[in-house]
């Protein structure tokens, strides 16, 4: 199955999406906020090797580094532009700060409905592995 990389600073939101993408077989590699996921990434400076997921769900509201600057930052760069990103948020007019950004494949509002967001993971990995 696929390797999933979810940012979201509400752990417990991090928790409920490791459950229910586990259960259908992918790994997932959790992140707490911007920072973490660009190192997980590659896009800064790390100790460890970077990990390129399969697909990012990403949340947008978030301290330090927000999801709007991940974002950008995974569409600069030739090794992440291509991984398809899941907007996940509590605020349903992010849409337009994204405009048509080529790498944000879907929006999830929070609170989200675990049967979309697995239906939307499924069509999106599918598609790519």
């Amino acid at each position: 199955m696929a390797s999933i990389l979810v940012v979201d600073d509400e752990r417990d939101v991090v928790e409920l999406i490791n459950f229910i993408l586990t259960k259908d077989g992918h790994e997932v590699i959790q992140a707490y906020n911007g920072r973490e996921a660009l190192e997980i990434t590659g896009l800064l400076p790390f100790d460890k090797p970077a990990v390129r997921p399969d697909l990012v769900i990403l949340d947008i509201m978030m301290p330090d580094i927000d999801g709007y600057t991940v974002q950008n930052k995974m569409m600069e760069n030739d090794n992440t532009r291509s991984i398809p990103i899941v907007i996940l948020t509590a605020k349903g007019q992010m849409k337009e700060l994204f405009g048509m950004a080529s790498n944000v494949a879907a929006y999830l509002e929070k609170p989200f409905d675990p049967k979309i967001l697995r239906d939307k993971v499924k069509q999106l990995t599918n598609k790519n592995g």
